[in-house]
């Protein structure tokens, strides 16, 4: 048995008949909200301390404006692609949209550090419905070229990456703070007019009714497993103390009847198959590893910079931008090749190539200069990402077409989850550390040990070639 699967060549859909200028320009829409939820990922970093300063808060409370957004998201994810597999794409990513706006006037305005907390927490909850409505618009809309399509995204996130830290750098420097806000206002209010007119209604799948009960499930999951593992990143935390095993415990609990919720409910939040069927329990796992050990990753790298070899903080954030160029120089040729080569390959290689990337992290060549040691690195991790994510995006996708957006929403769950976790573990580890620069050096081996042992599992995915 090698996994094949031989599909049914699908008929001719509508959406081939569209002019390519208005599929193309569906997509520029859709690209628009992504790109604008992945600076915001990025861009606040940026002016933490003068966030800091100018509102009066702690650094726990500041660092708090970059988590929440994280957990938000991951919250998200999954509710918008339910939602939009049941009540239409562009409703969503619409809705998501506006929310998205306002809540970045309201960041923009904010008066101290509590009021922006909790407004770029709403904020997260448009940047979250963006990707799984924005798939399920352009499976819908690009027809036999959906895979393509699809698989372009993964030149959107590692741009906004680029521009996030420089607008951010720009803005605080140029201006204030709160332009890393106000300046997604006339960004949404273009994105809300064009897609108003632009973005096709496309086909509603409505269920039964919403499972409230899994909904509040799955968030009390999410929300307590994230609260206890960001709580280790405090100095003085203990995976004994309160904190952490309080809402751990919770989390399971909230595990174990969110199963049994998804397994004898007649509609539930997230169909079972999703979750362990064919193929998605090894993709959901593979997301999840691919999170904490190649996106906590680099989350980590300019530190370990200033840690490891003193390198300026300016110098250590732009060794991301040269993981972000080789993730863009790559990404358009794998998926240009996706159609020959499956989903296993390029996910093979290109974990390989993220190992390897992070193992030369670590060692040094004493002939040359860490920044550009570190650069070189940082770019092979890149090249890494580029070729294993348009596969691993796109796997799966063609087992449920009815659920593509959710199944999106899973994705970007997993993912953004394990990135936390690498994260969070991480930095409790360097928080007792005598020599930090040297423990985040073992702990990029640890993330390149995870990929490595990650890679007999990519044989489990489903593989498949051509259009689906």
């Amino acid at each position: 048995m090698t996994g094949e699967i031989d599909l049914p060549a699908p008929a001719r859909p509508a959406a081939d008949d569209e002019p390519l200028p208005r599929r193309g320009l569906v997509f520029f829409i859709v690209a628009m909200g992504l790109f604008m939820a992945s600076v915001d990922q990025t861009i606040v970093a940026t002016a933490l301390s003068t966030i800091q300063r100018q509102l009066h808060a702690g650094i726990e409370w500041s660092g708090w404006t970059i988590t929440i957004y994280a957990l938000g998201q991951i919250l998200v994810m999954p509710l918008a692609g339910k939602l939009s597999d049941m009540y239409g794409r562009k409703k969503v990513f619409m809705t998501a949209a506006v929310v998205f706006t306002v809540a970045s006037l309201c960041c923009g305005l904010a008066t101290n550090i509590y009021m922006l907390v909790a407004l770029r927490a709403i904020q997260a909850i448009g940047g979250g419905a963006f990707m799984p409505s924005a798939t399920g618009i352009v499976a819908d809309h690009f027809g036999r070229n959906r895979d393509r399509a699809l698989g372009m995204f993964t030149s959107i996130f590692p741009i906004g990456g680029i521009v996030g830290p420089i607008m951010g750098g720009i803005f605080v420097t140029g201006w204030s703070w709160r332009g890393i806000f106000l300046v997604n206002v006339p960004i949404g209010i273009l994105l809300i007019a064009l897609g108003l007119i632009f973005i096709p209604r496309g086909t509603l799948r409505p269920s039964k009714r919403v499972d409230v009960p899994g909904i509040v499930l799955l968030g009390l999951l999410i929300l307590s497993a994230m609260f206890g593992i960001t709580y280790l990143g405090g100095r003085d935390t203990s995976v004994f103390s309160l904190g952490f095993i309080g809402p751990e415990v919770i989390a399971v609990i909230a595990l174990v009847l969110f199963l049994l919720r998804t397994r004898y409910a007649d509609d539930p939040f997230i169909p079972m198959r999703l979750l362990h069927g064919r193929g998605f329990g090894v993709m959901n796992l593979l997301n999840f590893l691919y999170g904490g050990a190649a996106l906590g990753f680099g989350a980590l790298v300019p530190l370990y910079a200033q840690d490891r070899f003193h390198i300026p903080i300016l110098q250590a954030g732009t060794l991301l931008t040269a993981r972000a160029v080789g993730m863009i120089c790559v990404a358009g040729l794998a998926v240009l090749a996706l159609r020959r080569t499956g989903y296993r390959l390029p996910m093979i290689v290109g974990f390989a190539i993220i190992a390897g990337g992070s193992v030369a992290m670590v060692l040094m060549p004493a002939s040359m200069s860490p920044y550009l040691w570190l650069s070189l690195a940082g770019g092979v991790t890149g090249i890494g990402m580029g070729l294993a994510v348009p596969a691993s995006n796109n796997a799966t996708m063609q087992l449920a077409r009815e659920h593509l957006a959710g199944i999106a929403g899973l994705r970007g769950m997993f993912r953004q989850s394990g990135a936390i976790m690498g994260v969070s573990i991480t930095t409790a580890l360097i928080a007792r550390s005598q020599d930090q620069g040297e423990t985040l050096a073992v702990s990029f081996l640890v993330f390149a040990a995870i990929l490595v042992c990650a890679l007999p599992l990519i044989r489990l995915v489903p593989e498949h070639r051509g259009r689906w």
